[in-house]
C-alpha cells in the first residue's frame, strides 16, 4: 500500500468513525406533537342560544366568530336531556344503557352535598377520558361542574384522572352563583364575600380565572381543559345586566339569562385571544357545546330551542342536540357547517384519536376525528345508531339510526318514530307506515340497555 493510500484509508476510517458517532447522538426522528385539547360545555344551553344557530337578540359575537373560524355541526347530540348522565357519557364514551350514572338521582349511592340521596358516582373500574389522556402523557385540568362524585367516594375528579380540579362536585349545589364554597382538588375553597347569603363573589369568573391560569401554567406541555361552565343554568343570577340593562320591556330574568349567555361568551373569547398570544393557536383544539337542551323556551322572546321540539328532560331533539363548534387553524377546516350526526359517546375515542392513544374496548363511541380534518373526501361516513334512555318520567328511551328516530315515552306506550331528514322538528310520527323501521329501532333499543342496580327499569332488575 502507498503512502498516498494509506492517507486515504485512514481518512475513510476516521470518517466512518466520526460518522458514526454523530449517528448514536442524533435524535430520533421527531413524533407529531400532540394538540393542546380544551373542551368547553355551558349547561342548559339551548340550540338556538347562539347567533351561528339562528338567535336574533341575545349577543354571542365570539362564539359566532369561533364557528366562522371552524366547523359548526348541526346534529351533534349530548349525551341525556338531564345533567349528570350526559356527563357520564361525555366522560366515559358509554352512552345511557351502559354508562355508570344514568341519571341525576338513583338507588343507593350517597347523600349528596345539595342534600338529594341516592347521588352515584362514577366507580373505580370507569375509565374516564382524562385517564386516557393523562396515560398519553397529557397534563389534565377541569374547572367548573363535576356532577359525578361526591367528597371521599370513587367519583372525584382527582380519582378520574385529573391533575387540577377547581369547582362543584355536587350539580345542586351548583344552582348558585354565590356560594359560600367550591373545591380545589378535595379541599373547601371559600368565596369571601358570599357568607350568610351576600352576594359579592361570583363564581363563574373564578372558573374562567382557572382556565386562563391553566393554559399559561401548561402552555409548553401537552394539556387537556375541560371547562364545564354552570351558565346558563338556573338560578338566573349575574352582577350586571351589561348589555341588556336597558331592555326595560323584558323580564328581570330574560335579562339575566341573555346577560349570562353573553358574559360566558365573552370569557370564552378571552380564552380563544390567550391562545393566540401564547402563540399556541395553531397548536390547539377547542370545542363548544352544552350539556343538554335549554331549560325553558323562553317562546317569543328568544325561542331557545331554535327550530327543535321540545326542551331539558325531553327526548325530543331540543332535549339532547346541542351546538358543537370545533376550531383547530389550519386542522379543521373554517366557516363550515357539517350535518354529520354524532353524540357525546363518541367524544372520548376522537380525543383518544387526537392524542395518539387507545380508547377503552368497552364503548359505545366512535372517533369522529376524519370528519374533522380539512381534508375529509376520502372518509366514507359510517353508518350511526346512536341510543338514549332516560330514568326520570319513568324510563324513556330514545334510538337515532340513520335518518330515523324513534322515541318511547314509558315502557308500556307506543313508540313514536320521526323522519328527521323531512321533519326535523318532529311534528309527524310516521310509525304506523313505517313498520319494518320501526321494529328495528325497537331491536336497537332492547339490544343496547344493560341492567344497572343503580337505574333499575323494574324489580326484575
Amino acid at each position: 500500500m502507498t503512502f498516498k493510500h494509506l492517507v486515504l484509508y485512514l481518512l475513510l476510517i476516521s470518517s466512518l468513525v466520526i460518522f458514526s458517532c454523530t449517528s448514536s447522538n442524533q435524535e430520533p426522528e421527531e413524533k407529531a406533537i400532540k394538540p393542546n385539547i380544551i373542551f368547553i360545555m355551558a349547561d342548559d344551553l339551548g340550540y338556538g342560544d347562539l347567533g351561528s344557530y339562528g338567535q336574533k337578540i341575545i349577543q354571542t359575537p365570539f362564539l359566532d366568530q369561533m364557528a366562522k373560524e371552524g366547523m359548526r355541526f348541526t346534529q351533534c347530540y349530548a349525551g341525556s336531556p338531564v345533567c349528570a348522565p350526559s356527563r357520564s357519557v361525555l366522560m366515559t364514551g358509554q352512552h345511557t344503557g351502559h354508562t355508570t350514572v344514568r341519571g341525576n338521582n338513583g338507588q343507593g349511592g350517597v347523600v349528596g352535598l345539595g342534600g338529594t340521596a341516592g347521588r352515584i358516582p362514577l366507580q373505580a373500574e370507569d375509565t374516564t377520558i382524562a385517564e386516557v389522556l393523562k396515560m398519553a402523557g397529557y397534563t389534565t385540568g377541569m374547572t367548573g361542574k363535576w356532577g359525578l362524585g361526591e367528597p371521599n367516594t370513587s367519583g372525584e375528579p382527582n380519582h378520574q384522572g385529573f391533575d387540577d380540579f377547581f369547582g362543584f362536585l355536587n350539580q345542586k349545589r351548583a344552582h348558585s352563583y354565590y356560594p359560600e364554597y367550591i373545591w380545589q382538588d378535595t379541599s373547601k375553597w371559600i368565596l369571601e364575600g358570599n357568607e350568610n347569603g351576600s352576594r359579592q363573589n361570583y363564581v363563574h369568573d373564578h372558573f374562567t380565572n382557572f382556565a386562563l391560569d391553566f393554559i399559561q401554567r401548561h402552555s409548553d406541555d401537552p394539556f387537556f381543559l375541560y371547562l364545564p361552565y354552570t351558565i346558563p343554568h338556573d338560578k338566573y343570577e349575574i352582577p350586571d345586566l351589561v348589555p341588556y340593562d336597558d331592555s326595560t320591556h323584558w323580564t328581570e330574568e330574560e335579562q339575566v339569562y341573555a346577560a349570562m349567555v353573553t358574559r360566558m361568551d365573552k370569557e370564552v373569547g378571552q380564552i380563544l385571544q390567550l391562545l393566540k398570544d401564547l402563540s399556541i393557536d395553531e397548536h390547539t383544539i377547542v370545542f363548544f357545546c352544552s350539556d343538554n337542551g335549554a331549560a325553558q323556551f323562553w317562546e317569543g322572546r328568544f325561542d331557545s330551542s331554535g327550530p327543535l321540539r321540545g326542551r331539558k328532560r325531553d327526548m325530543y331533539e331540543g332535549g339532547i342536540r346541542t351546538p358543537m363548534i370545533v376550531r383547530w387553524p389550519g386542522k379543521v377546516p373554517a366557516n363550515i357547517i357539517s350535518d354529520f350526526p354524532w353524540y357525546f359517546a363518541d367524544v372520548l375515542p376522537t380525543l383518544a384519536d387526537l392524542a395518539g392513544a387507545e380508547a377503552p374496548t368497552n364503548i359505545d363511541g366512535t372517533s369522529v376525528l376524519p370528519e374533522l380534518h380539512i381534508d375529509n373526501s376520502r372518509w366514507s361516513r359510517p353508518e350511526r345508531t346512536l341510543y338514549w334512555e332516560f330514568h326520570e318520567k319513568g324510563y324513556q328511551r330514545a334510538v337515532r339510526w340513520g335518518k330515523w328516530k324513534g322515541i318511547q315515552l314509558a315502557p308500556e306506550s307506543d313508540w313514536e318514530l320521526y323522519d328527521l331528514e323531512k321533519d326535523p322538528s318532529e311534528s309527524k310520527n310516521v310509525a304506523a307506515s313505517n313498520s319494518e323501521t320501526l321494529a328495528l329501532i325497537k331491536e336497537i333499543a332492547e339490544k343496547e340497555h344493560i341492567p344497572s342496580p343503580y337505574f333499575p327499569v323494574n324489580n326484575n332488575e
